[in-house]
């Protein structure tokens, strides 16, 4: 039995002043006073936080692009996540067209059995929706795959207005949730032709060739689609004004629609685009990083708990290499950048440390509610007898910045360098077993697959 003395627990009536007992992978007792027996082992953690272990809900590890592969795999991408206090990531299978679901879940099982740091699961990305792709969802379900993933952008992966409605009805009985990846593909396709027609060709063309209203759109299509479906909608990585505009108005008309967003919607702006040379590849994701009018009124919604959850949008490649595939043409940089490492030192940071969010409140967003929405509540997401030892120990006082020459990643920059920490993971256990200590891994490779 391994006891954590002395710490305020995060728990979801508040937070308290006990012990928590953990064995064999799970949380045994939570009181105010757990005596040891022999045998037990102690860690004394006052003066921290312990909460369950963070969920990312939206990572890319060793993904193809047409060009290149993500630089993390699920070795080296899970080793950074735990690092930084996540115990649990939920990538992406995804369906080849032409191919079944069934080979797209086989191949990420690939991937990842027997090489991750921390818990992982999978949603399905669907790309080529017909009777036969509909008459795998039942063997989906029954293999833990809950949730699901569609684009309304990227010619080589997105679904019609048709095929998306389908998906969301046909889901419905089951009780799953499709995650939609919302941009007007037809726009943005013409868009990037008319910056290129400019001769723009450098990464401030980005952002102007995916603007948020081509965001705001698709949110607004997606919304009135789970409203005709009579189903829950989940808009991922929400970066704009105008597309949390789109949220609310959905949701005063009662459609249920989830938000998530990013860190670096709430702490970086679309200047950094302008940076010398070819700096500002760094920054080339989708959606773009948006005005600071947009991040201000991102984390307005967060403090005012409009946002459901926040992920990362991991999907890492090198700044020399593979960034630089596009120096002569924007469109060929490929797009996503790192953060699963992170995540959470960034929002205690930004929200918890000046007050403007409580521990609890972090919780929810970062444990809580991707436990619920994914399926996996309360076997993760909240720390109670019975749960997963998958544990946080959060220690408030410790400082540090965020460099590129220290980080578990695996690329060579981070898009918040020299970005000063207040807070970090002083322990982060993964089903029971100590995964990593002050950002460093222990090497334990403890991570097993979640049937959600």
């Amino acid at each position: 039995m391994t006891i954590l003395q002395n710490g305020t627990l995060v728990l979801p009536e508040g937070p308290a002043r006990a012990d928590l007992a953990f064995d064999a992978g799970k949380i045994r007792a939570i009181a105010p006073s757990i005596a040891p027996k022999e045998g037990d082992s102690v860690r004394d953690v006052s003066g921290c936080l312990v909460f369950p272990g963070f969920i990312d809900g939206h990572t890319h590890l060793d993904m193809e692009s047409a060009v290149t592969v993500t630089a993390d795999d699920f070795a080296s991408g899970t080793r950074a996540a735990v690092c930084g206090g996540t115990t649990t990531v939920l990538d992406f299978a995804t369906q080849d067209r032409g191919g079944t679901l069934q080979q797209a879940l086989d191949a990420w099982h690939k991937k990842a059995d027997g090489k991750c740091s921390c818990n992982y699961g999978f949603h399905m990305a669907i790309t080529d929706w017909n009777e036969s792709v509909k008459a795998e969802l039942p063997a989906m379900f029954e293999q833990g795959v809950t949730s699901f993933k569609a684009y309304m952008a990227y010619d080589a992966l997105k679904l019609d207005d048709a095929a998306l409605l389908d998906v969301l009805c046909a889901l419905r009985p089951f009780g799953g949730i499709l995650g939609v990846h919302c941009e007007n593909g037809a726009l943005v396709n013409a868009l990037c032709a008319r910056e290129k027609a400019r001769g723009n060709l450098g990464p401030a063309a980005h952002p102007a060739s995916r603007p948020p209203e081509v965001e705001a759109e698709a949110v607004s299509r997606l919304c009135y689609l789970g409203k005709l479906a009579d189903a829950p909608v989940h808009v991922v990585h929400l970066s704009s004004a105008a597309g949390l505009a789109e949220v609310r108005k959905a949701r005063a008309q009662g459609v249920r629609v989830y938000a998530e967003t990013c860190p670096q919607y709430l702490v970086l702006d679309d200047s950094l685009y302008r940076l010398p040379g070819f700096e500002g590849a760094k920054y080339v994701m989708s959606p773009p990083l948006r005005s600071r009018a947009d991040r201000d009124a991102l984390r307005r919604a967060v403090e005012d708990g409009e946002i459901d959850t926040i992920s990362t949008d991991h999907c890492s490649y090198r700044f020399d290499g593979q960034k630089t595939i596009g120096l002569h043409d924007f469109t060929a940089i490929p797009n996503g950048g790192p953060g699963i490492e992170h995540r959470p030192e960034i929002i205690y940071t930004s929200f918890v440390h000046p007050g403007r969010l409580s521990p609890a409140a972090m919780c929810r967003l970062l444990a809580e509610n991707p436990a619920r929405l994914f399926g996996l509540y309360p076997r993760k997401g909240v720390l109670a007898a019975g749960s997963d030892a998958d544990i946080t120990v959060w220690d408030p006082a410790a400082t540090s910045v965020i460099t590129a020459k220290e980080q578990q990643q695996n690329v060579d920059y981070t898009p918040y360098e020299g970005f000063a920490l207040h807070g970090m993971p002083a322990a982060v256990y993964v089903n029971g077993v100590l995964a990593a200590e002050y950002g460093r891994p222990t090497g334990a490779v403890a991570g097993e697959y979640c049937k959600r």
